[in-house]
């Protein structure tokens, strides 16, 4: 597996996050986080962690962007959704348990999937068990969201985008 474009994308990565973490500009201090970036993606390459699921750049940008706005709005929506819950002791809480199958090719789909179900709030994904996902919902609406794939569908459209 070539892990030249991986490395380089982690390189960038890192001296983007440097600076913007830093706020230094001054030709010294950016010399230093470029060597740092190097040694680091060095260390990285040595210790064989640099490979396409730690540093997905095979995933298409457009796909990729979409899909995390997409997310953004169903985060608002769940916290918006959990708040009030919280806020309202009328408003029912019935936790549930299910099950859901994961249809991604990849092991990185399997992944991306899980966490986006854990970032949404009121879901958790407990385990993953080959292409099954255990989830604990906060409600059974947030459970039938979940069943009804719409999640699913969007991260193999991302994942199978070549």
């Amino acid at each position: 597996m070539n892990k030249i474009p991986h490395a380089l994308s982690l390189g960038i990565f890192l001296a983007v996050l440097w600076v913007m973490l830093s706020g230094y500009f001054t030709p010294l201090l950016l010399f230093f986080g470029v060597v740092s970036a190097c040694l680091v993606v060095y260390l990285a390459l040595r210790m064989d962690v640099v490979d396409h699921e730690g540093h997905p750049v095979h995933l298409k940008i457009r796909l990729t962007v979409s899909y995390w706005f997409w997310l953004l709005k169903e985060i608002v929506i769940s916290n918006i959704d959990v708040c009030r819950r919280i806020l309202s002791p009328g408003m029912p809480i019935s936790p549930v348990v299910i099950k859901i199958k994961s249809t991604q090719a990849t092991g990185l789909g399997h992944v991306i999937y899980a966490n986006s179900i854990t970032l949404t709030p009121g879901t958790v994904s407990m385990n993953v068990d080959g292409d099954m996902i255990e989830v604990h919902a906060l409600t059974g609406e947030g459970a039938a969201n979940l069943e009804a794939g719409e999640m699913n569908r969007r991260v193999m459209l991302m994942e199978n985008y070549k």
